[in-house]
C-alpha cells in the first residue's frame, strides 16, 4: 500500500492486550510490504490518524512492476533500505536513550526532521497515549515532559503540537 495522503499508525498487540506504536507514517510512505517477502500473516494493524489516501497496489501487479519498471523499482527499494534504517536506529533508541530523549526523537521524527526539505512546524494531531505507546512509557510520563519541553520553548501546543528547532537540542545534547 501506497499513503499518497494523510497518516497512519503501526502498531501490534501483545497477548496481554498492550499496544505498542512501531511506526508512523505519512505522505509517500508504503506499508504492507511484508507480503513481497512471503509474510504469511500480518505481524501489526494500520490505522489511520487523520483523513487518509492509501492506494493498494495488488502482490501481483507491486511485483511485475518491481521487476519491469525501474523508475517506481528503485526509489522502492531505497525506501525499504531506509525504512530498515529507521528500525535499527528505533531499536537503539529504545536500548540507550532515556525516555525524555526518545519523546523528543518521536516528536522531530513526527515533523519529519529526517526528511529533505522543510519540516512541518504542526504535527498531525496525535494523542499522548499514542506518544507513550511509541516511546515505551506511560502517558503521565509523556504529559510531564510535554510540560516541560514547552516551559523550555521546545514546543507550543493547544491542541495540536507546534515543534521548535530548538527541541533538536534534547536529542543531540549528551
Amino acid at each position: 500500500m501506497y499513503l499518497q495522503k494523510g497518516g497512519v499508525k503501526l502498531s501490534v498487540v501483545n497477548e496481554l492486550g498492550r499496544e505498542a506504536v512501531v511506526g508512523l507514517l505519512g505522505p509517500g510512505d508504503f506499508f504492507g510490504e511484508g507480503c513481497l517477502a512471503g509474510v504469511p500473516f500480518r505481524m501489526g494493524a494500520a490505522t489511520a490518524i487523520t483523513a487518509t489516501a492509501v492506494l493498494v497496489i495488488e502482490k501481483k501487479e507491486m511485483i511485475r512492476v518491481l521487476h519491469e519498471e525501474h523508475k517506481l523499482s528503485d526509489p522502492f527499494i531505497a525506501y525499504l533500505v531506509s525504512r530498515n534504517i529507521r528500525v535499527e536506529e528505533d531499536l537503539v533508541d529504545q536500548l540507550f536513550n532515556s525516555i525524555e530523549k526518545r519523546l523528543a526523537r518521536a516528536l522531530l521524527l513526527l515533523a519529519r526532521y529526517s526528511k529533505q526539505g522543510e519540516p512541518q512546524k504542526m504535527l498531525p494531531k496525535i494523542s499522548q497515549e499514542t506518544l507513550a505507546e511509541m516511546v515505551g512509557t506511560t502517558r503521565s510520563r509523556v504529559n510531564m515532559f510535554m510540560n516541560k519541553f514547552r516551559k523550555l520553548g521546545f514546543i507550543h501546543y493547544n491542541g495540536r503540537i507546534e515543534i521548535h528547532n530548538s527541541l533538536l537540542s534534547v536529542v543531540l545534547h549528551e
